[in-house]
């Protein structure tokens, strides 16, 4: 199989086997109006099997969920053809607009309007919780 390298981009590496498609989702990419690789269980050193995803020319892509999704991701920057930087993304502070609490009683389920709003409780267990209720977040 041959993929072609982008010009101007990013590529999503190391992202777990089978994931690809929720990771697009998460960062609000639209597959239908983006152009975009996906190379799915592709094989790794690191994780035994990986995806890879490859954006061209998007403009904003709010990587700041990606951590908490993918969490042996990394990122490369593309310019011009060539990888210019690297990026190993971190846990943000906040999430907002990324994922809904569960909880049926959260204002944010009941409330129209509202930004779905999450802190990091704890970043050695990668929890999340409700600004509003403080559910713990769910993946």
């Amino acid at each position: 199989m041959e993929v072609t390298s982008i010009t101007n981009g990013i590529i999503i590496d190391h992202v777990d086997a089978g994931t690809a498609l929720t990771v697009l989702h998460y960062l609000k990419v639209d597959p239908a109006r983006t152009q975009l690789a996906l190379i799915m269980n592709a094989s790794s050193h690191e994780l035994g099997t990986k995806d890879i995803i490859k954006l061209e020319n998007v403009g904003d892509v709010n990587l700041d969920a990606l951590e908490f999704i993918a969490p042996h991701s990394t990122v490369n920057i593309v310019r011009g053809g060539q990888i210019v930087e690297k990026v190993k993304p971190e846990l943000p502070e906040h999430l907002i607009g990324v994922i809904a609490c569960r909880n049926p009683r959260c204002v944010t389920t009941t409330e129209t309007g509202l930004e779905q709003r999450f802190h990091l409780a704890d970043a050695d267990r990668r929890e999340y919780r409700c600004d509003y209720c403080d559910e713990e977040a769910q993946r």
